[in-house]
C-alpha cells in the first residue's frame, strides 16, 4: 500500500454519518431535497451520456481495475455494474435520510470485503502491492469521475450551470462524498481546486492502463456480455470526452470519423433532449422522490424507469406502499 494511503476507519465514517444526520433539516426530503442543485443535475437522464467516460476513468486506476476484475461480475454482466452504481448513488441523493444512510452502510460493508494485491506492476504501483476499496484516495477518485462526468453530460445537452450554481453543486457534493466515507478535509476546497485535482491525477503515476483495464474497457464500450447494444455514436462521444492521455492508453478509436460522429450526436441529442417530456427526461428515482413528498403512490412509468436505471422497481430500503 502506498505511503499516503488513508484507510476509512469505522469511527471516522460513523462521525461523518452522524454529522449528516444532524445537518439534515427534513429527513423525509432526504439529505439534499428538491431545492438543491444536486436534485437539479442528477434527475437528468442525460447523465447516462457520461457513464462510459466515468467507467473508463475508474478503470484507469489500477486498484479499481483489479478490484472490478476480481470482486465483481463486470465481465459477464456490465449492466449489473451500471445498476449497482446508480442504485446506491440515486438512493443517497433522492432517498429519505434513513434510506441514504442505509445505502451508505451497505456500500461501506460491501467495500470491506474488497481487498487484494495487484497481479502486475501498473503505473506507480509495483506487482503485489495491496489495494482496498475502503481507502480515501481511491474512493475519491471513483467519486470524482462520477461528479465531473455528470456535469460534462449535463452541459452537453442543457444550458451549463452558472459559476455560483457549479460552486453550490460542488459544496453539496461534499455531503454526498461523506456518505461514501470521504471526509470533507480530503477534498479540494472549491470547484477550481477540484479541477486542479483532476489535472494533477491525469499527469501522475496514480493512473495507468494495462492489458487488463484496456480489455475491460473494450468490453464495456462494445456491450460484450450484455444484451444492451452500444451504438457507434456513444463510443465516439465517450472517446471525445476522454482526456487525451487516457484516450491513447485505452487505444480508443478517435479519428476524423469519430470526431464528426461525436459532434453530430451532441447537436442532435441537445435538440431532442430539451423537447423530451418530463416522464422520459427525469430518472425514475427522482420521480419516486417527488411522489413520496406528495404522498402519492409510485406510478407504473416510474417503476419502469427505475428498473432501467437501478435494476429494481423502487429505490433501496424504500418503505412498502400501502
Amino acid at each position: 500500500m502506498r505511503a499516503d494511503s488513508q484507510p476509512v476507519s469505522r469511527v471516522e465514517i460513523e462521525r461523518l454519518w452522524n454529522s449528516i444526520r444532524d445537518q439534515t433539516a427534513d429527513p423525509q426530503a432526504g439529505v439534499f431535497g428538491p431545492s438543491s442543485i444536486s436534485w437539479k443535475v442528477n434527475r437528468e437522464s442525460a447523465l447516462f451520456l457520461g457513464a462510459g467516460r466515468a467507467a473508463l476513468l475508474q478503470l484507469a486506476h489500477p486498484w479499481v481495475a483489479a478490484a472490478l476484475d476480481r470482486h465483481s461480475n463486470l465481465r459477464k454482466d456490465p449492466v449489473a455494474r451500471f445498476h449497482n452504481t446508480f442504485r446506491v448513488v440515486f438512493t443517497m441523493i433522492f432517498g429519505t435520510l434513513a434510506q441514504a444512510l442505509a445505502a451508505a452502510r451497505h456500500l461501506h460493508q460491501l467495500h470491506t470485503r474488497i481487498r487484494g494485491e495487484l497481479p502486475e506492476k501498473v503505473a506507480g504501483y509495483p506487482q503485489g502491492s495491496p489495494y482496498e476499496a475502503n481507502e480515501v484516495n481511491a474512493l475519491f477518485w471513483v467519486y470524482a469521475t462520477l461528479l465531473e462526468s455528470a456535469l460534462l453530460a449535463y452541459d452537453s445537452v442543457l444550458p451549463p450551470l452558472s459559476s455560483s450554481e457549479r460552486e453550490t453543486y460542488y459544496t453539496e457534493s461534499k455531503t454526498l462524498a461523506a456518505l461514501f466515507g470521504i471526509p470533507p478535509a480530503a477534498m479540494p476546497v472549491d470547484w477550481s481546486g477540484f479541477e486542479g485535482y483532476n489535472r494533477a491525477m491525469l499527469t501522475s503515476d496514480m493512473l495507468g492502463v494495462n492489458a487488463l483495464s484496456r480489455e475491460m474497457a473494450d468490453r464495456l464500450l462494445h456491450g460484450r456480455g450484455s444484451w444492451v447494444p452500444v451504438p457507434d455514436w456513444y463510443r465516439a462521444l465517450t472517446a471525445a470526452s476522454m482526456p487525451e492521455r487516457l484516450r491513447s492508453e485505452f487505444a480508443l478509436e478517435y479519428g476524423k470519423r469519430e470526431e464528426n460522429a461525436a459532434a453530430r450526436a451532441r447537436v442532435r441529442l441537445a435538440n431532442i433532449y430539451r423537447r423530451a417530456p418530463a416522464v422520459l427526461r427525469f430518472v425514475g428515482p427522482y420521480q419516486e422522490a417527488k411522489a413520496r413528498l406528495l404522498a402519492r403512490r409510485v406510478n407504473v412509468l416510474t417503476l419502469t424507469s427505475n428498473r432501467f436505471w437501478i435494476g429494481q422497481p423502487r429505490m433501496m430500503f424504500a418503505d412498502p406502499e400501502r
